[in-house]
């Protein structure tokens, strides 16, 4: 079994990787990146690729019995270019899930957010609605849709105002209950485990976790 990861620098994607190296269930962890990335792993075969290049990104995902997507980016990266971080959080996911559906694999997992909707005002949740609503409509077998709210761990880049919303949500997440839970802070190695974990399920059909229930794949 291989295990395409396409994210694989990124908060979840480092603690994906991690997990898979360690996972008996996948033999082969295949990496897509844009840029060069030593992993000393025998059992981790890194792709770089042009996801721009439909053939480059078509040949990364063939041979894939599993693709975890969890790439995204941040204003500040694309310095407020709307279409700039459409490209990445729209375009390569979307990319992905058709190259899935069009290679034969039947198992594709993907990080979105809590509150992912397109019909909301709110451009980064209208985003992630948009894409999950394009996958769906793929009608690849399986589809995990992964949702968390603030996501905790070391990043390798500084968030100021992420930071102080961590602090925040951690000290009020005990009053998050009920529909309200979904919206407590998430350990980003969680999120990784219960991808991994839903992978091996392969539940058929169209399925979102928010935090209950990506809690329970961890259990």
């Amino acid at each position: 079994m291989t295990a395409t990861v396409i994210g694989a620098t990124g908060l979840i994607g480092s603690y994906l990787v991690k997990i898979l190296k360690k996972d008996n269930f996948f033999s082969t962890t295949r990496l897509l990146v844009r840029r060069p990335l030593e992993v000393k792993n025998e059992n981790v075969e890194v792709r770089l690729i042009d996801f721009n290049d439909t053939e480059s990104f078509k040949l990364g995902i063939e041979g894939s019995d599993a693709v975890f997507c969890t790439i995204g980016t941040t204003k500040e990266k694309v310095r407020g270019d709307k279409e700039a971080y459409r490209k990445v959080d729209f375009d390569i996911p979307i990319k992905a899930a058709q190259f899935c559906k069009e290679t034969g694999c039947s198992n594709f997992i993907l990080v979105s957010s809590v509150g992912a909707d397109s019909s909301n005002k709110n451009f980064y949740l209208q985003l992630k609605g948009e894409v999950e609503d394009a996958v769906r409509q793929m009608n690849i077998e399986s589809v995990t849709i992964i949702r968390p709210s603030i996501l905790l761990g070391d990043r390798k880049e500084s968030r100021p105002a992420e930071t102080i919303g961590k602090f925040a949500m951690s000290l009020f997440s005990f009053a998050l209950i009920g529909n309200a839970s979904k919206y407590k802070p998430i350990h980003a190695e969680d999120v990784a485990q219960a991808m991994v974990n839903a992978a091996r399920n392969q539940q058929p059909g169209f399925t979102i976790y928010e935090y209950e229930e990506i809690k329970d794949l961890i259990r």
